[in-house]
């Protein structure tokens, strides 16, 4: 009797609770992708909203005379654009913010598959309608701050909500390099941003947020159509109370936990535990202590992300969709920084230590990253092709998104599924948001800082960037994950209280 071909053995070796949880994997690797897709635009078309007009082509029919911003997009064809810049990143990220405090709260309540599609939806709606600005010609400051707002408040739906699912079908396991794996969905969404937008920029930079609008909105309905947000929903389970789970809680509660050598799951008993309260989430122990970590870290992370293709035009002298390709170098190592935190902290069993650890090292890289980009902008445009430039921007990548990606994925969960919550499993969500939202107030801070700064000269927001990241590791020197006898109670009256 012949055997099988090789690929079908390999195929049906899986089970069927396998597949689906790769195929969720996959799907929410996507669905965050496209979230990020849409963010990095703004950041490559800065550059041409506000060029340098003497070296772009006059064209013969325009009728301007003594004008040095004939090329300018208004409002930002003024003196102070690098301000407008600032104030326009920190529309999106105040409400980014202020709504991710909220969003975790929605996420243990809601159907997962509507509010991550709806929130898609939107945002390829408002993303999509900043672009359109460039076709209806508007040149209202607070046109498009408006749409920023409303485009960072639906953006929100995204990370708790993908998280929660990714816990629902995954267990403990060897979570810091899985998730590690998982979340460069980041990383990748802005080179593919960045890229897109490039491919625009100098010709209608209004696609360069029409096409990823699309893009997302296109990902909502897919979300809507095949995401199965539980396992008790892939088998039919008809309860309306039960939500996406926690990555790892007690055998007396709703779970399945996998072993870190095999796929088997040991499905227990339903929980039917009430969503842990905002306060009784901030008692858990190390909660505070990592948002506020994330906060200087994130600080960081969005600076780069926002200002770095500005940085390099305006340095080396670069075309938009030049300085942007440039720029995806950073997110490239923020890939690599990913999975090198979580296999380390896997490897290790110290998730603080990592991030600590890579914090310290960022600093330095971050000064010489700088020291770096200007030199080489200086030699005859050789910052292009570089090798120690280019290496530069992978490290600094890696080092600055390392932390920040552990902390918003291993950590939260971690924490998120803390040992002292038996008595109330289901703050994933709650957590996730939390420290994320703490995090997203560092990044509304960041750009704006920047866009105030950079005036009196990039080697300022160099060293704002450092000191973010000292505070940082200085913050997390008094987190302390393990507090044993510390425990999340709630009493008969539905409060949360913190007994040890």
């Amino acid at each position: 009797m012949r055997s099988l071909a090789p690929g079908i053995k390999l195929i049906t070796s899986f089970s069927r609770d396998s597949w689906y949880r790769f195929f969720i994997l996959l799907l929410t690797f996507v669905f965050y992708t496209t979230y990020h897709l849409s963010r990095k635009p703004i950041s490559i078309i800065k550059s041409q909203l506000h060029r340098n007009c003497s070296n772009v082509i006059h064209p013969a029919d325009l009728n301007i005379t003594d004008n040095d911003t004939w090329c300018d997009w208004a409002p930002f064809d003024q003196n102070n654009y690098q301000n407008l810049f600032g104030v326009l990143d920190n529309c999106f990220l105040v409400a980014y913010a202020i709504g991710m405090f909220f969003s975790g709260i929605f996420g243990e309540r809601l159907p997962l598959r509507y509010y991550l599609s709806s929130g898609m939806i939107l945002s390829g709606i408002f993303t999509a309608l900043f672009g359109l600005g460039f076709y209806w010609q508007i040149h209202s400051l607070w046109y498009y701050c408006l749409v920023q707002a409303l485009n960072g408040l639906v953006q929100t739906t995204g990370w708790p909500a993908v998280v929660a699912c990714v816990g629902n079908w995954f267990g403990k396991g060897k979570r810091g390099f899985i998730m590690g794996i998982w979340n460069s969905h980041t990383s990748v969404g802005n080179i593919l941003g960045s890229l897109i937008a490039g491919v625009y920029v100098s010709s209608a930079w209004g696609l360069s947020f029409i096409v990823p609008g699309i893009i997302i909105a296109a990902a909502g309905v897919i979300c809507f159509l095949f995401l199965v947000e539980s396992k008790q929903e892939q088998k039919g389970n008809k309860n309306k109370d039960c939500r996406c789970l926690p990555l790892l809680r007690n055998s007396s509660s709703n779970e399945e936990i996998f072993s870190a050598n095999t796929s088997t799951a040991v499905e227990t008993v339903e929980d039917h535990t009430e969503a842990i309260s905002f306060c009784g989430a901030l008692r858990i122990p190390g909660v505070v202590e990592f948002s506020l970590c994330l906060l200087f870290a994130k600080l960081v992370s969005y600076t780069f992300l926002y200002w770095l293709p500005l940085y390099i035009a305006n340095v080396a002298h670069f075309d938009p969709k030049k300085a942007g390709d440039l720029s995806t170098l950073f997110d490239v190592g923020g890939i690599v920084g990913g999975i090198l935190a979580g296999l380390i902290s896997d490897y290790s069993g110290g998730r603080a230590t990592t991030c600590c650890a890579m914090l310290i090292i960022a600093a330095p890289m971050v000064s010489q990253t700088f020291f770096f980009l200007s030199f080489f902008a200086q030699t005859s445009g050789k910052m292009q092709t570089s090798v120690s430039t280019r290496c530069m921007l992978l490290w600094c990548g890696a080092l600055v998104n390392g932390p920040y990606a552990l902390i918003t994925t291993a950590v939260s969960a971690d924490l998120g599924t803390h040992e002292c919550l038996r008595g109330n499993s289901r703050a994933l969500s709650t957590v996730t948001a939390i420290i994320d939202g703490t995090g997203s107030i560092g990044a509304a801070v960041g750009p704006l800082l920047a866009g105030l700064i950079s005036p009196t000269g990039w080697n300022n927001v160099f060293y704002m960037l450092i000191a973010a990241d000292v505070l940082a590791c200085l913050v997390r020197l008094k987190a302390d994950v393990c507090c044993p006898g510390s425990c999340i109670r709630r009493s008969e009256d539905g409060v949360d209280t913190l007994q040890g």
